[in-house]
């Protein structure tokens, strides 16, 4: 018999959620052919697209089959209709839902089935079981492991919303390579790019030099102008730009450059600039080493970064780590700079395909 490996997620809101899935578990083991090699724990989430609703409880199965990929699917649709699963409402509550996620490595679309499941990569409740039964197991079509696509999510759970500006954000020290990756993107996803505004800020030679008595002018213009680039007026809903900076950002920039009373009114002004800002559909966090980073800056000699050191940007390393340690917004892709050269077209390219995956449907 040929053996395949199958993952299914599975999800109960109903009734007594708990024994629905033990109760779906025991009959997917029942079946001939058909064997569950690995269950996951249990865990509770909350309800996504529909509010209103009760707790989830989640689990991942690992099954190995001789079935084909639709006699597994048909498999699981019968078991849900056994359990009381009524399909009346998208998102809605349900006894039991059995979502067939991977078959082996297969890519396979249909008007009823598409393998794999086109948002698992979306839902850190599907992923978190997943990394407990599989969490080397590689995705066929973004080419990461469970583990790399949970970390993205950092534990949050996303629906792209096609009605919304598609913007994509890049984050990281100076001298990564931001600019250079957004311009990339922007060549390739056909859409607009949006530079910070070091050039145009009149205040920034002076603070360079020394002249610490414009520095929150100096900041104070960057986030304005951040917040003006970045408004929702300004970028068209269901269409992709890119940035070469992230908004949150600024904070980081105003806590390393300004005493505590201008810092204090710094902060006035950025509560009152977010209530404008779209925030991003998804993040690129690019990584490299404080020391390569310095190395690109001395190399293109601007004059107004002449005063960066290893310490500084060890600093902001350190500050840029603790932003997206905690980061809930939107999910956040990490790519090494070091490894991944964002000059050369084909490794842009790549990145501009893990991105897609990121934005809604039909907008890229």
């Amino acid at each position: 018999m040929n053996c395949s490996t199958v993952y299914l997620g599975l999800g109960s809101n109903q009734g007594d959620r708990q024994m629905y899935l033990s109760e779906a578990v025991r009959r997917l083991g029942q079946r001939s052919n058909h064997s569950v090699a690995a269950m996951s724990g249990l865990i509770e989430t909350q309800p996504l697209g529909v509010s209103g609703q009760g707790l989830y409880l989640n689990a991942a199965v690992k099954i190995k089959t001789g079935m084909s990929l639709l006699e597994v699917y048909e498999v699981n649709r019968s078991i849900e209709k056994q359990l009381g699963r009524v399909r009346n409402e998208h998102w809605g509550p349900r006894t039991v839902d059995i979502d067939l996620l991977l078959y082996d490595d297969r890519i396979f679309r249909s008007p009823a089935l598409k393998i794999p499941h086109p948002q698992m990569h979306l839902r850190s409740f599907v992923l978190r079981p997943m990394c407990e039964i599989g969490a080397d197991v590689i995705h066929p079509i973004l080419g990461k492991n469970m583990a790399e696509l949970a970390e993205r999510l950092g534990g949050g759970d996303y629906l792209p919303d096609p009605a919304f500006p598609q913007l994509i954000s890049i984050a990281g020290l100076i001298g990564v390579g931001k600019t250079t990756l957004a311009g990339g993107l922007g060549r390739i996803l056909n859409c607009p790019v949006i530079r910070e505004a070091y050039e145009s800020n009149p205040y920034l030679p002076q603070v360079c030099g020394g002249r610490k008595d414009l520095a929150l002018k100096s900041q104070s213009y960057f986030l304005e102008t951040r917040a003006r680039q970045l408004s929702r007026s300004n970028l068209a809903p269901g269409r992709p730009a890119v940035s070469d900076y992230v908004f949150e950002q600024d904070p980081i920039f105003a806590r390393r450059t300004l005493d505590s009373v201008s810092l204090d009114e710094y902060h006035h002004q950025y509560r009152r600039a977010c209530e404008s800002v779209q925030g991003p559909a998804v993040v690129i966090y690019l990584i490299d080493t404080p020391q390569n980073c310095l190395d690109r800056i001395r190399r293109r000699n601007r004059p107004f970064e002449k005063g960066i050191t290893i310490e500084t940007l060890q600093w902001f390393h350190r500050a840029y780590e603790q932003l997206f340690s905690a980061w809930r917004r939107c999910p956040v892709i990490r790519v090494n700079a070091g490894e991944c050269d964002c000059r050369q077209p084909s490794n842009v390219v790549s990145v501009a395909e893990q991105v897609r995956h990121y934005l809604a449907e039909g907008t890229v």
